[in-house]
């Protein structure tokens, strides 16, 4: 298990990292399996949400059990952390980096706690993604109708002057699927990815078009933030067993054609991102 700086590490040949958000074993399973088949680098995500219910223990030994198994680069990342007293319990427990989301704070304070976050990773040697600009959509749970697109030159500012070793910036993505399709700013991407000296991550990365992807990749985007898109394949798994046999109570059948669901669209989403070269 590498730290975040080091995964990314090499992103500017032109691939990006896939982040993809897990819930359970299943999940975790599944992204190693496919990590394993393409024998590239993951990024393993968990929001609040899943740590509140099942406990940061059980998640994170969940994900070092699955390390074990594996022989790829795996990073375990705290996904939109909001409450510091969270980003620094996970800090604490072991996660090999953090982010900090602040992006819907003002600026001053956004700046403020995520260099109380940086700091604090830096004393567990570990480094911190952080956000500016406010993604539309449903987030753990949460849900913003507002959006605002990152400016580059508060870009530049915040990353001076927090120190922050990972930028998710907002050019057009949001969280969910969206109504219609979503028209990324390249230009504002291409003016952040000028200005900005640190790997740029593209939240919100299910259902934007592969072409679009590819093209934000090509500009900067150093991570893509998958989670919607696992979701469904999780539960289409699901739904396929009880199609074909109404009756099957066997929970090692059912949860395995999950996770069968899960590492294919990850392995779908590693090509895309080009991570497996």
């Amino acid at each position: 298990m590498i730290n975040l700086k080091e995964i990314l590490r090499g992103t500017e040949k032109g691939y990006a990292v896939g982040n993809f958000n897990v819930h359970n074993l299943e999940y975790v399973q599944g992204v190693v399996e496919a990590a394993e088949e393409t024998q590239s680098p993951v990024i393993i995500a968990i929001t609040e949400r899943p740590l509140n219910y099942y406990g940061i223990d059980y998640l994170i030994n969940t994900v070092k059990a699955a390390e074990n198994n594996c022989s790829v680069p795996l990073c375990l990342h705290l996904d939109h952390g909001d409450n510091l007293d969270i980003v620094f319990k996970c800090i604490e427990a072991g996660f090999s980096s953090v982010m900090y989301d602040g992006s819907h704070l003002p600026i001053e304070e956004n700046i403020a706690n995520t260099k109380k976050v940086v700091e604090k990773a830096a004393e567990h040697g570990i480094y911190a993604e952080a956000e500016l600009g406010k993604l539309q959509g449903i987030e753990d749970g949460k849900e913003s109708t507002e959006s605002a697109l990152t400016d580059p030159d508060e870009a530049k500012r915040f990353v001076e002057e927090t120190g922050v070793a990972v930028l998710a910036v907002a050019v057009g993505t949001a969280h969910g699927f969206y109504d219609g399709e979503p028209k990324l700013d390249f230009e504002r991407l291409e003016a952040i990815r000028e200005k900005v000296d640190v790997p740029l991550v593209l939240h919100g990365g299910s259902g934007v078009p592969e072409a679009s992807v590819k093209k934000a990749i090509d500009i900067g985007i150093s991570k893509v933030n998958v989670g919607t898109e696992l979701k469904v394949a999780f539960n289409e798994g699901i739904k396929g067993v009880w199609e074909e046999n109404p009756d099957e109570i066997e929970c090692t059948e059912i949860m395995g054609a999950a996770r069968e669901g899960v590492k294919n669209k990850v392995v779908e989403k590693i090509n895309l991102f080009r991570s497996n070269i």
